[in-house]
This record gives structure tokens, sequence and C-alpha cells, in this order.
């Protein structure tokens, strides 16, 4: 085992110690592998720090609707993914605008299944199975790990970042070849060659803050 899939593996231990330490009727958090460090980060510091308020202001939103299910909040430049079950369309849809008027958020994608919640076997699951994703991009050689946030719900890979076309493409066929993966969902803000370019000038210019070019978020791509 190399060090990089080493340090994930320790990683997702740790995380799923903290997935396995409560079972309470309302899940609602980041629970994610694979937060950039902000010297790499394709977003700026600062729209970093907003992305784990925005959580943190989301998750409170929806822990006040005492809506039963199972909610995971994910902020990736201000576009909120919703992932987990709900009890019911109404619910599904509740979530959603609750989330919606939060302060700051530019887009939420509604990604939350409506039926019973995941059982704890399947959370513990999804923890290993997004340190192996993590780990395959961490030791390919043609993409930026740390470009990538990954999420995984019922073994669906959704996958957010700031890529070009070909880093999506690429990221999305090595998150298919890992083993126990059902489905992969691009929930990703396409740059440009030029604008990741951009980028990688500004950053070389300014320390330690990445630029932070606008761009679209397009609907979550099986």
């Amino acid at each position: 085992m190399n060090l990089a899939r080493w340090t994930t593996s320790v990683a997702a231990v740790a995380l799923l110690g903290s997935a396995l330490a409560g079972c309470a009727p309302l899940l609602v958090g980041g629970a994610v592998v694979g937060g950039s460090l902000i010297a790499t980060d394709r977003r700026t510091p600062g729209i970093q720090l907003e992305d784990e308020g925005i959580e943190t202001r989301a998750s409170s939103r929806v822990r006040e609707l005492a809506t039963l299910g199972n909610v995971t909040v994910t902020s990736y430049n201000r576009s909120v993914l919703l992932t987990g079950e709900v009890p019911g369309a109404a619910e599904r849809a509740a979530v959603e605008q609750a989330v919606a008027k939060v302060e700051n958020v530019k887009a939420v994608i509604n990604e939350l299944g409506v039926g019973p919640s995941s059982s704890l076997g399947s959370r513990s699951t999804d923890v290993f199975l997004a340190s192996k994703v993590k780990a395959t991009l961490v030791d390919a050689k043609d993409v930026h790990a740390n470009a990538y946030k990954v999420v995984v719900e019922r073994a669906v890979v959704y996958l957010m970042g700031r890529v070009t076309e070909r880093e999506a493409a690429r990221g999305t066929e090595l998150a298919r070849s890992v083993s126990g993966v059902q489905k992969v969902v691009r929930a990703l803000e396409i740059l440009t060659e030029q604008e990741l370019a951009a980028l990688g000038s500004a950053r070389s210019a300014a320390t330690p803050s990445p630029a932070s070019a606008p761009g679209s978020v397009p609907p979550p791509t099986r």
C-alpha cells in the first residue's frame, strides 16, 4: 500500500468512527471524504470559509424542519448538493426550499431520495467507497485529486469541483472503475482551459490565495 492510499485509509477510518458514533432520526452535515487543502483548492480561501458557513446554516435550517430522514448538505463554491433520504416528496421539496433561502447559496442540486433512511451498514460502506474513490484519484497521474470533492450515498458517487471537461471525464472514469460503485453523478462546475490557466497564474502571483473565476453549475449528469 503506497503512502497516499494509506493516508486516505486513515482518514476513512476516522470518518467511519464519526459516522458510527450516533444514530439520530435526522442526520445532517457534510459527510464527505476529500476536502481540498487551501493551498491547492480551486476556490479562494474566502469561498472555502463561506462554503463551511453555508453547510452550517443549511444544516440548521433542515433540523428546524424536524423532518425524519438522513440528509447530507455539501456546499462547493456556493452550490449546495443535497443527498440522503426523506420520507416523501413534500419533505424533499421543503428541504430544497429551506436550503435555497440560506444566505449566499447560488444553486441547490437536490439528489434526495424518497424512501426509508439508509442503514448504518450502508453508510459505513459509503464511507469506505469514498475513501477508495479518493485514493484512486490520488493515485492517478493525470488529474489533480484536490480538484474534486467526493460524496457517496447508497453507493452512488457524486463528484463536485471546478474542473475542465477533460478532468470531468477522467474523474468520472476513475470513479466508475472503483469496485462497488453503482453510479457516478457529476455535479461539477466546468472551467475552460483558459480559465484554469488563469487560476494557475493568479495563484502564482498571489500568495496564498488562488483566484476564483465565475462559472456555471450544469445539472448533474450520470
